[in-house]
């Protein structure tokens, strides 16, 4: 036992919980979904499925993806219909709740699924109680239901305590759901140690998991934004309780919000970086922003609306190894996102070292792929395509990935990403990094030059021993399906869709294939991907410019002159030439010049 007290004169029907502050509420007001589970509908994972009420919570109705599964037990809809009963009244959505849950009890036996799974069933029921018990007209259950609800609950935070996580992001969400259970829920910790217990854990798990500078460990931008969410949570709670929390917890989590910040595109969404979907968390930007007295973080989080821009255009994030070049906070500014850090602890990593995300004039332009699915069933093994480096923006090498696939956490020798330098210069901002791995001997090198804030220029430089072929891809949106073209010129070759123009080199060797793109889990949509051959070599550089288009206008042209240690561009637009010169010594830069002459009309 781990303390709980549960009497049986407690359990009379005028328990409820404590309205304690629910950090996923505004996101869980949906109509459709609580008339759907009205009706026996449920939709997870990519999938509506009808399924009625004959049915047993132990049986998978979607056998091909336990994700299904796996959703549909954590109840989120149970948020949605008592959003429901509080705008309509309807007992409906009531009963619907009340059946679903005790049907569950029923037939489920209490560590039956994961302990993450257990610990998002037990905020999600005491979060739908919770607002069922709301407002002028709280719902009623009677005295036998809240007793075997109570007896649920306490049943399954026994287990999960005992059987918690030991690291990463399925330990936050447990502690959490622990702290959320003994806050909402006091009659049933009466000592409070269970609120003890996770207060001293989350704030060990904070320092454990959350980099130095604000980076979770397993480098997804998805599990970043819901671990945060959970400690946002603690902290809004305590505050609303009067509890108090160690310092270090509350200044790490301070970094992890600064990173939120800057992770965010203009459009609102995140790129969606190893087993990511590309949500919007900026809910969690405008609780950061009151928590910490942060007008920048307001700011991001409303869009604009409230709140002052942050100072400071880019960022990076050493120990994450993420670093952001942006023109602006405004909602049409130039954005780009390189990941030259660690692949992700865990099994959430995806082989994308040196990877880009770019977005301008209010939508993205180059995209992260998503990662589509967790299972490997099926003709098609989409867990290892979406994981894959040629599902990504960076160089593939033989076709290999950068390390061995597995659908979980990588095991033997693994790749590893570095930072070079990061430079602001003169109307220039500069971020390297290399990347290398075991599988094979060379050693790329990725510079990413933001000019003038913009348009890019990467310069790919690979280099070893053997013999390889180079493939430098480009994945583009679900827009540019059928709109790319590829038009070969004497001095450069480009690919050029109604929002984006890619200036290569003379004679590249391109190719428009076929690839695709998942912007949520289980939804994937065609898109295309430039690929640039390079073959039968041991050390070559790619050169691109990266010029996003506003109303189809002209796209530039340049010359490109360089080597492993020097190049010289002159862009060449419809109102200026640009003239941009570099040398390095091999890896750091020793000068760089950057020149800009109107054209005359």
């Amino acid at each position: 036992m781990i303390g709980l007290v549960l009497e049986s004169g407690d359990l009379r029907s005028q328990i409820v919980p404590r309205q304690i502050y629910c950090v996923i509420e505004e996101t869980c007001r949906n109509p459709k979904i609580a008339e759907d589970a009205c009706n026996g509908t449920f939709t997870n994972a990519g999938q509506r499925l009808q399924i009625g009420s004959n049915f047993n919570w132990n049986n998978n109705p979607f056998p091909t993806d336990e994700e299904w599964h796996i959703e549909w037990s954590k109840f989120y809809f149970g948020l949605d219909l008592a959003d429901a009963y509080q705008k309509r009244g309807d007992t409906k959505y009531v009963s619907a709740w009340k059946n679903l849950v005790e049907k569950w009890i029923d037939e489920v036996k209490v560590g039956s699924d994961s302990s993450d799974v257990s610990a998002r069933r037990i905020q999600n029921w005491i979060y739908a109680w919770m607002i069922f018990s709301r407002g002028p007209s709280p719902a009623r259950f009677s005295a036998g239901f809240t007793t075997k609800l109570c007896r649920s609950l306490r049943s399954q935070t026994e287990h999960l305590r005992a059987n918690l996580t030991a690291e990463r992001n399925h330990r936050t969400l447990e502690l959490y759901s622990l702290f959320v259970f003994s806050l909402a829920l006091p009659q049933l910790d009466r000592a409070g140690e269970l609120l003890e217990f996770a207060i001293v854990e989350m704030a060990q798990n904070a320092t454990a998991d959350i980099k130095a500078d604000g980076v979770h460990r397993e480098q997804s931008t998805h599990y970043h934004a819901i671990v945060l969410r959970s400690f946002l949570g603690l902290m809004l709670n305590a505050r609303r309780f009067s509890l108090s929390l160690p310092q270090d917890l509350c200044e790490r989590v301070e970094k992890a919000c600064d990173f939120a910040m800057q992770m965010h595109r203009p459009d609102g969404f995140i790129p969606a970086l190893s087993d990511s979907d590309t949500g919007s968390y900026l809910d969690l930007l405008r609780i950061a922003g009151a928590l910490f007295n942060r007008s920048d973080l307001t700011f991001v989080g409303t869009r604009g609306n409230s709140g002052e821009a942050p100072k400071s255009l880019n960022a990076g994030f050493e120990c994450g190894g993420y670093f952001v070049q942006r023109s602006g906070w405004d909602k049409n500014a130039r954005f780009l996102m390189f990941d030259c850090g660690p692949i992700g602890d865990g099994g959430h990593g995806h082989y994308d070292l040196l990877n880009i995300e770019l977005a301008a004039n209010g939508k993205p332009l180059i995209v992260d792929t998503g990662r589509f699915t967790y299972s490997e069933e099926g003709p098609t093994n989409w867990r290892r395509f979406f994981k894959s480096t040629r599902a990504h923006n960076t160089v593939s090498i033989d076709g290999l990935d950068q390390i061995n696939y597995r659908r979980g956490k990588p095991k033997g020798s693994t790749a590893n990403g570095r930072l070079i330098e990061s430079v602001e210069f003169d109307g220039v901002s500069l971020v390297a990094a290399e990347a290398e791995s075991s599988l094979y001997d060379t050693i790329h090198t990725r510079r990413v030059f933001f000019i003038s804030d913009e348009y890019w220029i990467i310069w790919d430089h690979l280099r070893g021993a053997q013999t390889r072929d180079f493939d430098l891809r480009f994945h583009l949106t679900p827009d540019a399906w059928n709109r790319v073209s590829v038009i070969p010129g004497a001095e450069n070759s480009l690919v050029v869709t109604p929002d984006l123009a890619l200036i290569l080199e003379a004679n590249a060797a391109i190719q428009i294939e076929p690839s695709w793109y998942s912007p949520e889990y289980g939804i994937k949509h065609r898109i295309p991907c430039v690929s640039v051959a390079k073959t039968n070599i041991s050390e070559t550089n790619f050169l691109t410019i990266i010029q996003p288009r506003e109303r189809n206008q002209k796209f530039p042209t340049a010359v490109i002159a360089g080597d492993s240690n020097a190049a010289s561009f002159k862009i060449i637009s419809a109102d200026t030439v640009d003239r941009i010169d570099w040398r390095f010594d091999g890896k750091h830069l020793q000068s760089l010049s950057f020149s800009r002459t109107e054209v005359a009309p």
